[in-house]
């Protein structure tokens, strides 16, 4: 690392940065092609000295608020905002943590508690929001939407890149801004496994993505409540609860557990539970039950057990 990494990060992003991209005029006397100090200074609105002390290494102790507002200035990419972020800390003298990749195991006894949950909907986390393991419960509510249908679900790319999910989520555009606050400030947002998601989501979903990835930082916290148009048994409100694991802190893995914010909903989830749910045009149609496209370490007993418990219960009540 440089001796002044952070001032040289941000000349370099300064010097990038054209003028018109900030609705500044280009002028015919610049000598250079990006911003002046001075511009950046206002646009972030900190004093041209202490951008400049910034810059020269002078002073490498800039506040969290200060970060943010030179990143909006300076339009930063996500992983741009995430590097930033990680240049500040170091400057600072900060630890230097090494961050491992988010875990694709799910412990047996959490297993054991969405085993307990059935017929609710619940899924564990992830810190990427990959889906690790569900109850049967959530699989019969969101497989119609197609969420499971690629090898690795996950909760923002489907969001934000899959169409569907526009028609499901009745307030489409809360969900999206709630997913990106998530993924943008995980693990201190220094994380490059954040970061590459973060990358895949900006090719992917454009706009939809770096629009919200740019104003994260002043987004409000997420609604508890979100509203599906289910195909089959028609509008849920539901309301969730998100629960950290034990043992699971360095990944962030969380459980989400959904439950029905009026008895209307409440009617239409178990009318969905009992008669299982159809496909809406485009998404998979394998049978409820396992997840097959869940990671192998997610799928074991639990869903076993759950078979079995079905298969029980439909024998007892059977004339």
């Amino acid at each position: 690392m440089s001796e002044n990494e952070l001032g040289a990060f941000l000349r370099s992003r300064r010097e990038a940065l054209s003028p018109s991209a900030v609705g500044l005029p280009t002028g015919s006397r610049r000598r250079t092609p990006g911003l002046r100090r001075g511009e950046l200074a206002t646009l972030a609105g900190v004093s041209v000295e202490y951008l400049a002390r910034l810059e020269q290494g002078r002073d490498r102790r800039p506040s969290a608020q200060v970060i943010a507002a030179l990143a909006d200035a300076l339009r930063l990419s996500m992983a741009d905002r995430i590097q930033l972020r990680r240049i500040a800390k170091a400057a600072d003298n900060a630890p230097c943590l090494v961050i491992e990749p988010p875990t694709t195991v799910v412990r047996r006894e959490v297993r054991m508690v969405l085993d307990r949950l059935e017929p609710t909907p619940a899924v564990v986390l992830n810190r990427l929001t990959d889906v690790l393991a569900c109850t049967d419960g959530y699989t019969q509510l969101m497989r119609p939407f197609g969420l499971f249908d690629g090898a690795r679900p996950n909760l923002t790319r489907y969001v934000l890149t899959d169409p569907r999910a526009r028609e499901a989520y009745a307030d489409w555009a809360a969900i999206a801004d709630a997913r990106v606050a998530g993924l943008q400030f995980g693990v201190n947002g220094a994380d490059p496994h954040v970061a590459a998601l973060a990358e895949e989501l900006a090719g992917a979903a454009g706009d939809a993505f770096t629009t919200r990835a740019c104003r994260a930082s002043g987004m409000v916290a997420p609604t508890e409540i979100e509203v599906l148009r289910h195909p089959d048994v028609g509008e849920l409100r539901l309301r969730f609860e998100s629960l950290g694991l034990a043992d699971s802190v360095a990944d962030d893995q969380r459980l989400l557990v959904y439950l029905p914010e009026d008895e209307e909903t409440s009617g239409r989830l178990d009318r969905l539970v009992r008669t299982g749910p159809r496909s809406v045009p485009g998404a998979g149609t394998a049978a409820t039950g396992s997840i097959d496209s869940r990671p192998a370490s997610s799928i074991g007993p639990r869903a076993a057990v759950s078979t079995r418990n079905r298969v029980a219960s439909q024998r007892t009540s059977s004339p």
